[in-house]
């Protein structure tokens, strides 16, 4: 996104959200517009900016118009890797990324601190969100649990992990669900992993939402609350959220891109915006949105809309996201086994 000062020469300030699969984000490379495709994380940040505006407005006495920086590329941090001569923040579900260019400055979170720090120094991620199951209104096939995805029944649609950051996120979720069942393990893993890929109706959620294909669709929470608020404004009605009893955390990491924060002298502004998003104000935009606050006021007034779940990271389930590229994902990997079978 960038930051206009009224009255001086124009700074670009970027946020590239490359935490693609929550709400199919779009990053910074070539025009600034504000037509493109509709997403849930652009909503989000519509009005993170317009408050962060009003907010340096009373703090320095300082217009600014912040906007959207999108590409129908879909290639977030490849803009900044490629040289973009931008100052940058990135929001970034792949740490090792950010780290592997000394553009960046990744603070590093302490998972150990308080829910309710403030500053993003200590605690560098301002959000979360999680894997859920959204299914018809009655829940009519009774699915609680991951388990009983692998019911021979039961129609599941999820995106092909091959190609969608969502089904990545929906596969791991299933696997680290089995690594942590009584007697898992990796063999146990895969061969859940392999059931319910089995049950694959369809890889498309306009499928399940729009042709009434599958018992169930793999989704991020915030998603799937945007579609039964769409929905039943349509007077529809016609689906719920089942939360399982654990789901894969994903903890987007706010960074600066450091080569050219001090040339484009935007420096304070980015780091005012990433502090912004720590404070109650911005957590209470965050739960408006249906991600899951930081700030331990906020996660009290949305705790209705967020049930309590045993939550894992990627880190626990294999090691982060390039060895789940190379064991998974990579051609030869286990998805692709799995697919051959």
């Amino acid at each position: 996104m960038s930051f206009i000062k009224s009255h001086q020469s124009h700074i670009a300030v970027i946020v590239v959200i490359s935490l693609v699969s929550l709400g199919a984000a779009y990053a910074a490379l070539q025009t600034f517009s504000p037509g493109l495709a509709h997403d849930p994380t652009r909503e989000l940040y519509v009005d993170l900016n317009n408050a962060f505006a009003t907010h340096w407005k009373a703090r320095s006495g300082v217009d600014i118009n912040v906007g959207l920086a999108q590409s129908k590329s879909g290639k977030p941090i490849r803009a900044v890797l490629d040289g973009l001569n931008i100052t940058t923040l990135a929001l970034s579900y792949d740490v090792d990324r950010l780290r592997e260019t000394n553009r960046f400055i990744a603070p590093a979170w302490n998972p150990t601190l308080p829910q309710n720090m403030a500053r993003s120094s200590l605690y560098a991620s301002p959000y979360t969100s999680t894997i859920v199951f959204l299914v018809r209104k009655g829940n009519p096939k009774k699915l609680i649990d991951w388990d009983d995805l692998l019911r021979p029944e039961i129609e599941v649609v999820t995106p092909n992990p091959k190609i969608s950051d969502g089904g990545r996120w929906n596969y791991l979720a299933a696997w680290g669900y089995a690594l942590r069942q009584p007697g898992g393990g990796e063999a146990a893993a895969l061969e859940f992993v392999t059931k319910l890929f089995a049950n694959i109706r369809s890889p498309a959620t306009a499928d399940f939402v729009e042709r009434d294909i599958g018992d169930v669709l793999l989704l991020w929470e915030n998603e799937a609350h945007l579609l039964i608020r769409q929905t039943s404004a349509e007077g529809t009605d016609k689906f719920e959220i089942i939360t399982p009893s654990m789901s894969i955390v994903a903890e987007p990491t706010v960074s600066v891109v450091n080569a050219v924060a001090d040339r484009n002298g935007a420096r304070e502004v980015a780091a005012a915006y990433i502090d912004y998003l720590y404070t109650p104000q911005a957590q209470d935009i965050v739960g408006k949105h249906y991600y899951r606050p930081r700030d331990a006021q906020a996660s009290a007034k949305y705790a209705s809309q967020f049930p309590s779940l045993e939550l894992f990271t990627i880190d626990e389930v294999v090691g982060g996201w390039q060895q789940a590229q190379k064991v998974h994902f990579a051609r030869g990997g286990i998805f692709e086994r799995i697919q051959g079978n």
